[in-house]
């Protein structure tokens, strides 16, 4: 995988800088996760957690259904993350828009087994979606025993781009 499925087309609006990336992706409550098996895509808005020590994006759910099944195969995916601005007016229709800000990540899929990555990669997604709990105190931490009924997914990084609609 590599820079042509990053490319942007208008180069007045593609965002290079990591640092822009990953705070979206760091304030984004959802994405939009894509899989595909068989030729067939799937997709599903999911709550995750980029983790930058392993250049990563962490999911959970359940150990069945099309997500899980897709992550078995370590296939190939893909995840939007976009926030929408104001509407753009204009004097013709065919110029109307919006402002937007959006990130598109390309990596492959897998199911983490290593129970202390797991718990790991659930904590990250506490942490970001709930950073004021804390674990043992506000809630009980995860334990080998949730971890056979939650599956936790990571997406390896393989490349990603921004892109950013001002006016």
């Amino acid at each position: 995988m590599g820079e042509s499925l990053t490319k942007v087309r208008r180069h007045d609006r593609e965002i290079t800088d990591k640092a822009w990336i990953i705070a979206l992706l760091d304030r984004a409550g959802f994405g939009v996760l894509a899989t595909c098996k068989d030729g067939q895509p799937f997709t599903v808005a999911r709550n995750f957690a980029y983790d930058p020590e392993r250049h990563a994006i962490y999911f959970h759910g359940a150990r069945k259904g099309r997500t899980f099944e897709n992550a078995e195969s370590g296939g190939k995916a893909n995840l939007n993350v976009s926030e929408m601005g104001d509407w753009i007016l204009a004097e013709r229709a065919m110029n109307f828009g919006v402002m937007y800000k959006g990130v598109v990540v390309f990596g492959r899929l897998s199911i983490v087994d290593d129970p202390d990555e797991a718990k790991r990669g659930l904590q990250l997604l506490m942490d970001k979606h709930f950073p004021e709990l804390k674990p043992d105190v506000d809630y009980e931490a995860t334990t080998d025993i949730d971890l056979k009924v939650t599956a936790v997914l990571r997406m390896d990084i393989d490349s990603w781009s921004g892109k950013e609609k001002k006016s």
